[in-house]
């Protein structure tokens, strides 16, 4: 993980996390518009595959409550494709995903 390399070689802190927050944040995003512009096609192919169609699912039954997994590894890319989909408001969607991947990698620094 680059994150953690940037952090063994002596990179400070909030540098490594400012980076690694905003291209984190910035994939969710394209995410999120790829599934708000591209509606047919992306709910098409996330009802192929089994993590996108319960993530559609889910995104469906629970709304804005399946945005705090969206910092999870495998089913993370796909929440956030749904919450495109679904037409989650932008504002609150990258006010509570963007900090997650902010404390996701806040935390794992304090690990290492």
């Amino acid at each position: 993980m680059t994150f953690v390399a940037a952090l063994a070689n002596d990179m400070p802190l909030y540098t490594a996390l400012f980076f690694a927050s905003s291209g984190n944040i910035l994939a969710l995003v394209v995410n999120y518009w790829f599934g708000y512009w591209l509606y047919e096609k992306t709910k098409t192919k996330l009802e192929k595959s089994k993590a996108g169609s319960k993530s559609l699912a889910c995104g469906n039954k629970y709304g804005y409550f399946i945005l705090p997994f969206t910092w999870l590894p495998v089913i993370g890319d796909p929440l956030t494709l749904v919450a495109g989909v679904i037409r989650l408001k932008f504002v609150w969607f990258v006010i509570i995903a963007g900090s997650l991947r902010v404390l996701r990698y806040y935390f794992l620094a304090q690990i290492f």
